[in-house]
């Protein structure tokens, strides 16, 4: 739709890492201003935060190369191609690497782990609903061909050129179908945290729900890979599947656990 937002020359800032950035920043007010709230330091978790940002890059990295083993594997160069860099990635992949470093960090820092996952999953919501804006400028994760009347065609030459996206083909905008589960996910979560809960509830909800809606998003995404086990789900929803038992897990563990007030509660 509109993959670069300035050009000069070769040089072009694209839409996507703004948003993404936007996001980002964004996420990380929101963990700030809940930590607060829910009496941890706020400096130690944008600190926290941070980190998360950069194990998530380098992690949904990763896993679209896994994703795409044999493509890479045939063709090394572009490992490390503009296309490559510029590229997303596998949000998954960043998430499960950003909970790698997480634990790893709050171990080390003596914080709670299940109060600040808990702080962190409406940032992550939101921060992720407002990335998926700029997967939708850039015009990349496009949808099927569609003939509803709200289906999206993508003319710029430019997008087809980073990403490959269909042009003047009427196509889901599955962009936008998770960005706005997102911000439903985001003002859910927001709520629940306000509200008296036990320990690990609002990271269990976000770890339901996400799955939940972005299985049912890759039903319209368009894949060039080939479905793993050769059966009808894609490599994504396996993984949404996996992280489903674990939120639906915690959530009936922590069923019965203490709850916790907020600062304002208290």
């Amino acid at each position: 739709m509109f993959p670069k937002l300035i050009g000069v020359g070769d040089f072009f800032l694209p839409t996507y890492g703004v948003l993404v950035a936007i996001g980002f920043l964004l996420g990380l007010w929101v963990a700030g201003k809940l930590a607060r709230r829910n009496g941890l330091d706020p400096d130690a978790v944008k600190d926290l935060g941070i980190q998360l940002a950069l194990a998530g890059i380098i992690g949904a990295k990763l896993m679209m190369i896994l994703y795409d083993f044999k493509h890479y594997l045939a063709n090394p160069g572009e490992l490390f191609s503009i296309a490559t860099l510029q590229a997303g990635g596998v949000f998954y992949g960043g998430f499960l690497a950003a909970l790698g470093v997480a634990f790893w960090y709050l171990r080390s820092r003596r914080m709670p782990f299940l109060p600040t996952a808990d702080i962190f999953a409406p940032a992550i919501a939101l921060g992720h609903s407002i990335g998926r804006l700029g997967c939708f400028a850039a015009g990349c994760c496009w949808g099927l061909e569609c003939e509803r009347p709200w289906a999206v065609t993508f003319r710029d030459p430019e997008a087809h050129k980073l990403v490959g996206v269909p042009l003047e083909t009427p196509l889901h905008p599955t962009q936008l179908y998770e960005a706005m589960a997102e911000l439903a996910i985001f003002a859910i979560l927001y709520r629940a945290i306000a509200r008296p809960h036990p320990p690990g509830r609002i990271i269990g909800l976000y770890l339901v729900l996400y799955p939940c809606a972005r299985f049912l998003v890759e039903f319209f995404r368009a894949h060039e890979q080939a479905n793993p086990f050769g059966g009808p789900l894609t490599a994504a929803q396996w993984t949404a599947l996996g992280l489903l038992v674990l939120g639906c897990g915690l959530l009936v563990r922590r069923s019965n656990a203490v709850v916790v007030r907020t600062a304002k509660q208290a």
